[in-house]
C-alpha cells in the first residue's frame, strides 16, 4: 500500500502548527542553536528546487538539535526591496509592493507544503515600515559616528534606461539589457566607510569556521598592501603626482608615469599640444566599464605632454594617460617599472618607452627575486633587503612615507530608485541633517513614477510632498534625501532582528541578541562572498563598537550549498527551459520524498544533475519503510517483544552513522545508512517495533510528515520531532573481526582478517597484497569475483 502523501503532509503540518511546535524562546537552562539559510528574495515565479536544497541543511540541523535537548531557533523572512518588483511596477504600472506581497504570500504557502520547522512567529519582511524603520535608524548611527558621507563617484550611467549600471552590467560600453550606450558620470553618492574596518574585517577571519575559498575571496577582495606612496614633482607644476607601490625597491627601473585618465591631475598637466588627443582619450574611456578596461588584453594610453621629475636622480619621466589604470584602485597614479612589471612591459613595447633592468636576470619582463643592479645604494640587494631600505632612504629624504593600503573601497550605499528604504535625513542650505529619530520611519510615498528623472534624479525627487520638509522644531525648510538604500541594508542586519522580531522600541533587545547569537549555521550561496557577507560582517562590528551587540563576528559557520543542474547538467535557467518547478512534484511524489531525494543526490557543497528516475528512488525507499509497519488496509503491523539480537549491531550502527553524518552536513550518507537497515529488515523479514520506533527518530530531520505518522502508530508520546534522540552502545558498534580464505577458482591459496562491514574492493585489495596469492594470479586475467562478508572471498580467472 502506498501511503497517502497529501493527508499525511496536512495532518501534521496543521498539528504543528496548532501546537507551536517550533516556537523559539529563550531559555537560560538550555544550550541554544541559532540554524539559519539566507532569505530569500521573493519573486514572481515562487520558489524552485535551487531555495530547497539552501533550506535543506539548516532544516535538518534544526530538527535534530531539537532533540539532541537545544532550544533552537530557526526562522524565515524576506528579503522585500528588489530591483525586479520596480522594473515590474515600471512595465505594468502595478506598484511594488502590491508585487512583493502577492510574492510573499505564495513563498510562505510554498514554504509551509513542504513541513518546514521555522518559527513562523518570527517572519520579517524588509519591506514593512516595522523593519525599515530600524534600518533608518542604524544608518543613522553610521551618520553621526562620520561613517556616512556624501560624494561624487563616478558611476555607469545609462540614459536609456534611467539608471545606474555595475561594472558586470556594461558590456563594450553598452548596457548588457538591451544594448544602450553607458558612459561614465559623476553623481553624489552616500557611501559607508567600510574601509574604516579593513584591518579588523582581515584579522577576524582566522576566527571563522568558513570555507578557505571564500575566506581567501574576502581577504584578496579586502586586498591589504605594505609598500610607500611616493612623490613625484610635476616639471613646471608646484604639485606632485602621488602613486603608491608595493615595491618601492623598484624606483631606478622608473621610466614613464601612468594617471587614471579620470585622475584630477590627468586634464591639468595635459599641454596645449597634446590637449585634443588627451580629451579625446577621456571621452572614449567614459564608455568603457573598469571591468573591460582590466581585461582588455590590448593597451591604449595618451602622451600628456608634461613630465615628472625623479625623487632620486632628478631625470624627466614622461606623463602618459592609459585605461590600465584605474582610479580606484590606489591613487590612480603609477611609476611604471616596464622592466619588471608585465603591463608596463606591454605597454612601453606598444609605445616605444625604455626600458631600464635593475635586477640580475636573463628575460625581461622579469618579476622574481633577484640581485638588484643599476640602483644606486640598493645594489645588491635582494628584494626583501631593498624595500626596506628603500623606504628608509624614502622617509629620510622626505620623498614619501611607509604606507598600508587596502585595494577595498567604501561601500556606495545609495541607488537613484524607488523601491527602498528612504534615508533618515534632510538637506538644509548649509549642511545635512539627522531626522529626530522620533519621526521614524520616514516611510516610502505612493507613487504611479518609478523611473528617475530625464537628468537622472531619483524617482523620489518628482515627489514635492516627499522632498520638500520643514523642521517642526526650527521651521527651517530643506530637502530629503531623494535616493534610496542599497539591497544589501536591509539583509546586513536581519539575522540580529530575529532574535527579538515584534521589538517596537529599538532594533532588538540586547540580552536577546546575546542569547540567541551568533548564528551557529549559516547557509548560502558563494556568490555572496564579497557582498553581503563582507557587509553583514561590517555591520556587526560597527553594532559591537556600538556596545548593541555582544559578539564581534554574525556567523560562526558558513556552508555553502551546491547548485542543483538541470537533468541536461547545465545551471537551471529559464532560457534553457531546465527550472523544476517543485509544486508539482510536491503533489506528484510527497513533501518528504523531494526533502529526501535533494540531500539523496550527493554531498552538500557538490553541484548535483537532477533526475527524473532518482526521485522515483527516493519514494520507493519510503514506500518500503511505510509498508515496514502497515498493511494494505493501515492496519499497524510491527509487533512488541525482543528484537532478532542479529540486528543489534546493524541498529546501533545506523545510530551512530546517521547521528555523526548528520552533525558533520553528510545527509546523503545518513540516507544510505537507513537504506542499508531497511533492506536488512526485510531480509530478516522482520517488523520489530523498537527498531521502526527508532527508525522514524532518525528520519524524522528528512521525512517529518511520514516519520510523524510512524511514530504515532506505533505509539510514540507527543510528536518525533520533539523526541528525545536515539543513542547507541558503544559496545555494540565495535565490529567483530574475522579471517576469512582466499580461494582461486575455488582452491584456498591464503587468508585475510576483515570486518562485515568490509567492502568486496577492500577484500580484493587486501587478497592481492598476499605473495601466495599474487603467484596464483601470475600471468591470469580476473573474470568474476564471489564475495560474501565475513565469510569467503573467491577469485575466478581464466
Amino acid at each position: 500500500m502506498a501511503f497517502d502523501h497529501k493527508t499525511l503532509e496536512q495532518k501534521w503540518q496543521k498539528k504543528w502548527e496548532d501546537s507551536k511546535c517550533f516556537k523559539a524562546e529563550e531559555d537560560p537552562n538550555k544550550p541554544k542553536f541559532y540554524a539559519l539559510s539566507m532569505f530569500p528574495y521573493p519573486s514572481g515565479s515562487g520558489l524552485h528546487i535551487g531555495h530547497l536544497t539552501a533550506y535543506a541543511p539548516t532544516e535538518i540541523i534544526a530538527r535534530y538539535k531539537r532533540c539532541r535537548g537545544f532550544n533552537v531557533l530557526h526562522p524565515m523572512g524576506y528579503d522585500a526591496f528588489g530591483l525586479p518588483a520596480e522594473q515590474y511596477a515600471i512595465r505594468t504600472g502595478i506598484h511594488p509592493s502590491v508585487i512583493t506581497h502577492q510574492a510573499i504570500d505564495n513563498f510562505r504557502r510554498q514554504l509551509k507544503s513542504f513541513g518546514y520547522s521555522f518559527d513562523w512567529d518570527r517572519e520579517i519582511s524588509t519591506c514593512e515600515p516595522e523593519y525599515y524603520r530600524w534600518t533608518q535608524l542604524l544608518f543613522l548611527h553610521f551618520f553621526k559616528e562620520g561613517l556616512a558621507y556624501q560624494k561624487k563617484v563616478p558611476v555607469n550611467w545609462c540614459p536609456a534606461l534611467k539608471t545606474i549600471l555595475a561594472n558586470e552590467e556594461v558590456v563594450d560600453g553598452k548596457s548588457e539589457v538591451g544594448g544602450h550606450p553607458v558612459i561614465k558620470t559623476p553623481i553624489k553618492q552616500w557611501l559607508l566607510s567600510i574601509t574604516s574596518y579593513a584591518e579588523r574585517l582581515l584579522k577576524d577571519l582566522r576566527t571563522l569556521d568558513w570555507p578557505e575559498r571564500t575566506i581567501e575571496g574576502q581577504k584578496n577582495w579586502i586586498g591589504k598592501s605594505e609598500g610607500a606612496r611616493i612623490l613625484f614633482p610635476i616639471k613646471n607644476n608646484s604639485g606632485n603626482i602621488e602613486v603608491f607601490t608595493t615595491r618601492p625597491d623598484t624606483l631606478f627601473g622608473v621610466t614613464f608615469m601612468v594617471l587614471s585618465p579620470e585622475h584630477p591631475l590627468t586634464a591639468e598637466i595635459t599641454t596645449e599640444k597634446y590637449k585634443k588627443d588627451v580629451l579625446a582619450y577621456q571621452e572614449k574611456i567614459l564608455h568603457i566599464s573598469d571591468v573591460d578596461r582590466k581585461a582588455a588584453e590590448d593597451k591604449t594610453g595618451v602622451f600628456t605632454g608634461s613630465y615628472a621629475i625623479h625623487p632620486f636622480t632628478k631625470e624627466e619621466i614622461p606623463i602618459w594617460t592609459a585605461s590600465y589604470v584605474l582610479m580606484d584602485y590606489g591613487t590612480g597614479a603609477i611609476m611604471a617599472v616596464p622592466a619588471h612589471d608585465e603591463r608596463d612591459f606591454e605597454f612601453a613595447k606598444k609605445f616605444k618607452l625604455p626600458v631600464k633592468k635593475i635586477m640580475e636576470c636573463e628575460e625581461l619582463p622579469f618579476i622574481e627575486d633577484s640581485l638588484h643592479i643599476q640602483s644606486d645604494f640598493l645594489n645588491g640587494l635582494n628584494k626583501e633587503e631593498a624595500i626596506k631600505k628603500a623606504i628608509e632612504e624614502i622617509e629620510k629624504n622626505k620623498y614619501g612615507k611607509k604606507e598600508i593600503q587596502y585595494k577595498l573601497k567604501d561601500w556606495i550605499f545609495s541607488r537613484q530608485r524607488y523601491w527602498g528604504e528612504p534615508f533618515p535625513v534632510v538637506h538644509f542650505k548649509n549642511k545635512t541633517k539627522a531626522i529626530d529619530e522620533k519621526e521614524l520611519p520616514v516611510l516610502l510615498p505612493e507613487t504611479t513614477h518609478y523611473e528617475p528623472t530625464e537628468k537622472g534624479e531619483p524617482p523620489l525627487a518628482r515627489q514635492p510632498e516627499f522632498i520638500n520638509y520643514k523642521d517642526p522644531q526650527t521651521g527651517e525648510t530643506g530637502k530629503r534625501e531623494g535616493s534610496t538604500m542599497p539591497g544589501y541594508a536591509a539583509s546586513s542586519w536581519y539575522f540580529l532582528r530575529y532574535t527579538d522580531p515584534k521589538n517596537n522600541k529599538s532594533p532588538f533587545d540586547f540580552e536577546k541578541q546575546k542569547y540567541w547569537m551568533p548564528v551557529d549555521l549559516y547557509v548560502g550561496g558563494p556568490e555572496h562572498t564579497v557582498g553581503h557577507l563582507l557587509y553583514a560582517r561590517f555591520w556587526q562590528k560597527f553594532l559591537y563598537d556600538k556596545k548593541m551587540v555582544s559578539h564581534k563576528e554574525p556567523f560562526t559557520k558558513l556552508v555553502h550549498q551546491g547548485m542543483i543542474l538541470g537533468e541536461d547538467s547545465h545551471k537551471m535557467s529559464k532560457s534553457r527551459g531546465n527550472v523544476i518547478n517543485p509544486d508539482p512534484l510536491r503533489d506528484k511524489y510527497g513533501a518528504d520524498t523531494i526533502r529526501v531525494y535533494i540531500t539523496f543526490l550527493g554531498p552538500l557543497e557538490k553541484d548535483k544533475p537532477w533526475s527524473s528516475q532518482g526521485i522515483e528512488g527516493s519514494r520507493r525507499f519510503l514506500e518500503r519503510i511505510w509498508r515496514l509497519c502497515f498493511d494494505e488496509k493501515g492496519k499497524v503491523l510491527p509487533e512488541q517483544g525482543e528484537m532478532n539480537q542479529n540486528l543489534n549491531p546493524l541498529l546501533n550502527r545506523t545510530i551512530k552513522k546517521v547521528t555523526e553524518d548528520i552533525e558533520s552536513l553528510n545527509f546523503n550518507t545518513a540516507i544510505s545508512a537507513m537504506m542499508i537497515l531497511v533492506n536488512e529488515l526485510y531480509r530478516k523479514k522482520t517488523r520489530n517495533h523498537k527498531i521502526l520506533k527508532i527508525l522514524s527518530q532518525l528520519l524524522m530531520p528528512f521525512a517529518p510528515h511520514i516519520a510523524e505518522e510512524i511514530w504515532s502508530a506505533l505509539g510514540g508520546e507527543g510528536f518525533v520531532s520533539l523526541s528525545t534522540w536515539p543513542t547507541f552502545k558503544e559496545e555494540m558498534v565495535q565490529e567483530k573481526e574475522f579471517t576469512i580464505g582466499v580461494q582461486i577458482n575455488g582452491k584456498t591459496r591464503s587468508s585475510i582478517s576483515c570486518l562485515n562491514s568490509t567492502s568486496e574492493s577492500e577484500a580484493l585489495k587486501a587478497a592481492k597484497e598476499k605473495t601466495a596469492v599474487q603467484n596464483a594470479l601470475k600471468g591470469k586475467t580476473v573474470k568474476k569475483v564471489i564475495y560474501k562478508a565475513g565469510r569467503i572471498l573467491n577469485i575466478i580467472t581464466n
